[in-house]
């Protein structure tokens, strides 16, 4: 299925697999690649050496085009977009924005940059400085997201750019591709649908965990990171909406500790990375500690296994999955259900 996302990128299928954190490793993006998809790798909990090995082993697995999802914000941003231009990987993919000077210097040099936005205006302002596509992601999706659905979002930013837009939130199967291409997008980009695959290595307890949720078993708190997170609805979820400011703050510098270790960064580093943060002007400075819970309370359960343990992000959509397909017979069904259903509209 061809769009200018699959020209732009190399791929086979519209399909991307989202860069989550503790999940989306070399496992699981060459998987997505050799079923025709987009995979990205997520480098926000890596280290960098963890990140040079992982691409490297993702290159041993397949040959075709993938991504990584790199941090703009991060004390060492400048080396991992170096290391992305070594390694020649095909696509750089951004949760916040990368300033002009960085998707510059990635685009002279091959590098396919796709930021993910979450309004009409973040659209304009980075095609303005040259960003390659982007991703929308709406309200339905998981992790960080925004108040607005992606039936609105989503025209609202395809009406503002020429660039390839790739549609997040919601999507999981063959009728939400038709929808987005009918839109006007290039493709989707999915996370929990990926996340529920046999590929994917979160432990079998915690799939189960999300397989057994229902339509009305997600929620967005601020409580995990200060800013909007969709997560699955549990005990600790529930703890965390009842506990204080300086209950939250407490945790999150206990985290911090915890994840400056598992990751090698210095105390210096994560201090720059916070300023950093704060002068890009969307977190108060309790917001920028408290940031240090995510990548934790998501390992616990992620990588941990215990469901109750940790915070598990989720889009809606886990309400209507039932199953852990192999990647590529997944992406495979979702495309030949697309080209079915457009098919019979264009019949009629």
């Amino acid at each position: 299925m061809k769009t200018a996302l699959t020209e732009l990128t190399g791929i086979r299928h519209p399909v991307v697999q989202t860069g989550m954190g503790w999940v989306a490793g070399p496992r699981l993006v060459s998987a997505t690649a050799e079923g025709g998809g987009l995979g990205i790798l997520a480098s926000a909990t890596m280290t960098y050496e963890e990140l040079a090995t992982a691409i490297k082993e993702t290159k041993l697995r397949t040959a075709k085009p993938f991504g990584v999802n790199l941090r703009a914000d991060a004390g060492d941003a400048g080396r991992r977009v170096d290391l992305l231009i070594a390694e020649r990987v095909k696509v750089a993919s951004f949760a916040l924005a990368p300033k002009p000077d960085m998707i510059a210097k990635l685009k002279d040099h091959g590098v396919v940059v796709i930021p993910s936005v979450g309004a009409a205006r973040h659209a304009e302002k980075v095609a303005g400085w040259g960003a390659d596509a982007v991703i929308v992601q709406g309200g339905e999706g998981g992790g960080h997201t925004g108040g607005v659905a992606t039936t609105l979002l989503l025209p609202s930013v395809l009406d503002v750019v020429d660039i390839p837009v790739v549609a997040a939130g919601g999507f999981y199967d063959g009728r939400g591709l038709a929808a987005a291409l009918a839109y006007g997008a290039a493709g989707v980009a999915m996370g929990t649908r990926f996340l529920l695959t046999r590929e994917s290595t979160v432990p079998d307890a915690v799939k189960r965990a999300y397989l057994a949720r229902g339509l009305g078993d997600t929620v967005v708190t601020r409580k995990v990171d200060g800013l909007p997170h969709r997560v699955l609805r549990t005990g600790l979820v529930d703890a965390l909406e009842r506990s204080g400011r300086l209950t939250g703050l407490a945790r999150a510098v206990g985290n911090a500790a915890r994840f400056r270790r598992i990751t090698g960064l210095t105390w210096r580093s994560m201090v720059r990375e916070g300023v950093a943060m704060k002068r890009g002007g969307d977190r108060d400075w309790a917001q920028v500690l408290m940031a240090a819970n995510t990548p934790m309370l998501l390992r616990a359960g992620l990588v941990g296994g215990d469901p109750d343990a940790g915070v598990l992000a989720s889009g809606q959509v886990v309400g209507l999955l039932e199953d852990l397909p192999a990647v590529a017979g997944l992406i495979e069904r979702i495309v030949a259900d697309a080209e079915r259903i457009l098919r019979r509209l264009g019949e009629r």
